[in-house]
């Protein structure tokens, strides 16, 4: 309470400060509009300490797993401050895209074949100058996933690049089938069920750097990947821990919700509009078992997966596909440290579906929850350029692992 009081007056006296140099007082005709200013930005400098900047809750499965991240990553114990212009999840899932900068990134790309006969393209960041790693084949390596329709060029992935990059790591980024540019050679994507190609990206790179300590990092939809993965594998996968950010938990809560008529409005139309782009370059290809006419039609994501991403992973409904891709289900059998960082108000994945109990079921499992942030929010900072609270909880995280694994593998 002391510690909110303190920055309640730090913030209404420099809001103070700056009227009085910047707001002359003929402006409002006399000294009333100037208090009137004052006392509003006195009260909305109170609501938003006292009801919008909080300690995000922290929830583990054993007390061990909670000291380690309090030792190590305490990020996820401080006050996340949102943007005091936009801290409501909407904006700042809006936002963020525009706002964040695309810093430049050098990739070098590697095309792997599938057993189906497919390709899969990934993007190397090798990071050959690293001082604190030398030796490439030591070099600590992070998969990163993006989301739905991402790739290496996100804004998000260049950011966890550059925080990797800084620390002395290796990056590698799963591109899914069809989305970074290169040819589509099966009538085959993606879907976040299906880990068939995840696995084999795993054990590629595991191969290339046997000695590398070997992490993961998803993103939205790759979150959820990995996360069903890391449920089927348990402990039997050579990553050493891994790190979620904003997945979705239940797939039917989270169509549910993009359905709403706002949130169809201003996200669930233009990613259907997305996946509907990333494939009609494939046309060609995927015009051979699909009614792609028909796919084109959707106008929701839930009608496209159930046209078209549950038709070519071979399920009989789209309720199977939706049971299949909620990581909710498979989280008590994940058997490496994995931290999940969500937003309670993020309308891809709505708060009430998070599985809360679960998490305190498995000693592996850590959430990270905030009370604003969005989706791939996590916007801090009047000018939220550079750095966001989602690149702090990942930076912060991977460095432990790679820095102190012995201590959380040992769990």
């Amino acid at each position: 309470m002391r510690l909110l009081e303190t920055d309640l007056q730090v913030l209404t006296r420099e809001l103070s400060l700056y009227l009085e140099i910047q707001v002359p007082v003929g402006l409002f005709g006399s000294s009333v509009g100037l208090s009137l200013v004052l006392g509003f930005s006195a009260a909305f400098a109170c609501y938003y300490l006292s009801s919008i900047a909080k300690k995000p809750q922290l929830v583990t499965g054993s007390e061990s797993f909670s000291r380690f991240l309090q030792e190590h990553c305490p990020v996820v114990t401080e006050t996340y401050y949102p943007t005091v212009w936009c801290w409501e999840g909407r904006v700042q899932t809006l936002l963020r895209p525009f706002i964040t900068s695309r810093l430049p990134v050098q990739y070098r790309n590697e095309l792997i074949k599938t057993p189906d006969g497919g390709q899969i393209s990934l993007d190397w960041f090798d990071n050959d100058d690293s001082i604190c790693f030398p030796d490439a084949s030591t070099r600590p390596t992070i998969l990163l996933l993006p989301g739905l329709t991402g790739t290496s060029k996100e804004s998000y992935i260049l950011h966890m690049i550059q925080q990797s990059e800084m620390l002395g790591y290796r990056c590698v980024v799963f591109n899914n089938r069809g989305t970074a540019g290169e040819t589509l050679l099966t009538p085959r994507t993606y879907c976040a069920a299906n880990t068939e190609d995840l696995e084999a990206v795993i054990h590629h790179i595991h191969n290339m750097h046997a000695s590398a300590p070997f992490m993961a990092a998803g993103v939205s939809m790759g979150g959820m990947l990995l996360l069903n993965y890391l449920g089927q594998t348990g402990r039997e996968t050579p990553l050493m821990a891994a790190v979620i950010l904003s997945a979705g938990w239940n797939v039917f809560e989270s169509a549910e919700s993009l359905e709403k008529p706002l949130n169809w409005l201003l996200f669930n139309y233009y990613l259907t509009t997305c996946l509907q782009s990333s494939i009609s370059r494939h046309r060609q290809m995927l015009e051979k078992l699909f009614d792609m006419n028909l796919v084109m039609k959707a106008k929701t994501i839930r009608e496209f997966d159930k046209q078209f991403t549950s038709v070519m992973f071979g399920y009989r409904t789209i309720d199977d596909y939706y049971v299949d891709a909620s990581p909710c289900h498979k989280l008590k059998s994940i058997g490496i440290p994995v931290l999940c960082l969500n937003s309670l108000d993020d309308v891809f994945s709505p708060g009430h579906a998070i599985p809360i109990e679960s998490a305190k079921q498995n000693p592996n499992v850590a959430l990270v929850l905030t009370s604003c942030g969005g989706h791939i929010g996590f916007l801090e900072g009047m000018w939220p350029r550079k750095c966001t609270y989602m690149d702090r909880v990942f930076k912060q995280f991977v460095q432990a692992v790679f820095e102190h694994g012995n201590k959380i593998c040992s769990m």
